[in-house]
């Protein structure tokens, strides 16, 4: 048994994980609350090792954001744009085209793509990019838009969801994104993100989607306005939803950045709750196989930390990241292969390059 556990105040929990057994939303709760980080990070390395082994991934991937106009003000968001505004952009599917088309040159598997809720752009833009990038390389993986995207687009096209989801993946989307989920708890939403979806709204497209046999992402925003208990609920929803349709292939928690946004905060997410957040999640979220460290939240150093609290990916290569950036990141836009593979074989695991659904595509030998 790990030394930080044999005297530790969670070492029932620990034995809880050992022999299997799921923990309460109470469990959790006290996990959010305690102090023993060590210990924390023993349990969850455990429940990692569990579902994954001496391993860790990452894919090899680019970010494109087709807009950042949007008629949505969340009031977190650093991202979004009018149309008066001077630095607000709209891509056109041949620029977007060509963006893939260099990305592939580099070896990316998949396209990560979102943007705003455009005010003008008809649906038949959407398809039309999907098809355009699939006739560009039919084996590269699309993941796109969050679900407020979704019903923005059924919105523009006056289809319900699952038509608008039926003819999207028609038209090449492979995943929906998981953006958009921000926390759950509806004033707290309200505060940071007011006339966004609800959070059955959130949930509810997500399970069409998984019921039309897709797969997704599913994100957590914190350290902002929200409680721990707002944190254990969020999670609870998303267990309740992943075991109805096992359909969320990895969790991503995002760290809240406040430095160019709307909603001061007194403390911002720190290094210690972005790990105990990771660590809670992977203990909690039992079935869930994936926990990502977004290195473009924490910085690398943190990400690479946390594959010892959890985590057991380090999502991708990205190549141009613009929502966290100008909300005040500075980490680097970009992390090249050999970044990827260095930064696990330094945490003594084995890389394993991935595909969208967190499938292996390369073992990478062993440190």
């Amino acid at each position: 048994m790990n030394f930080f556990i044999q005297r530790s105040e969670l070492r029932d929990l620990y034995d809880q994980v050992a022999a299997g057994e799921r923990i309460s939303e109470a469990d959790a709760l006290r996990l959010f609350e305690s102090k023993d980080l060590n210990a924390l990070g023993a349990i969850a390395d455990l429940a990692r090792q569990k579902k994954v082994g001496p391993r860790a991934s990452f894919i090899v991937n680019r970010y494109i954001n087709y807009s950042n106009y949007c008629i949505l003000s969340c009031q977190f968001c650093a991202f979004a744009r009018k149309k008066r505004d001077a630095d607000g952009f709209e891509l056109t599917i041949p620029q977007i085209v060509e963006k893939a088309r260099e990305a592939l040159r580099l070896g990316i598997t998949e396209l990560h793509i979102v943007g705003g809720l455009h005010p003008s752009l008809p649906f038949r833009y959407y398809t039309d990019m999907l098809q355009a990038l699939k006739a560009l390389e039919g084996k590269l993986q699309l993941k796109c838009f969050t679900a407020i995207e979704i019903l923005h687009l059924a919105w523009l096209a006056k289809k319900t969801v699952v038509e608008t989801l039926t003819e999207l993946k028609a038209a090449g989307l492979d995943s929906l994104t998981g953006g958009g989920a921000e926390i759950f708890q509806p004033e707290v939403r309200a505060a940071i993100a007011k006339g966004k979806e609800s959070a059955a709204e959130y949930l509810d497209v997500h399970r069409q989607w998984h019921r039309l046999g897709g797969r997704s992402t599913c994100t957590l925003l914190y350290g902002h306005v929200e409680s721990l208990a707002d944190r254990v609920d969020h999670l609870r929803q998303l267990r309740a939803l992943q075991d109805e349709t096992h359909g969320f292939c990895g969790f991503v928690p995002l760290a809240y950045h406040p430095e160019d946004n709307e909603i001061p905060v007194q403390t911002p997410p720190t290094g210690f709750d972005s790990l105990r957040t990771i660590a809670v999640s992977r203990i909690y979220l039992d079935n869930f196989d994936h926990i990502t460290a977004y290195w473009v939240g924490l910085g690398m150093k943190l990400a690479q930390v946390a594959l010892s609290y959890g985590a057991d990916d380090l999502h991708g290569t990205i190549i141009e990241e613009h929502i966290f950036h100008m909300a005040g990141a500075n980490t680097p836009q970009l992390q090249t292969e050999s970044d990827m593979i260095k930064a696990i074989r330094e945490t003594g695991l084995t890389p394993v390059q991935r595909d969208t659904f967190y499938q292996p595509l390369k073992v990478l030998a062993a440190p």
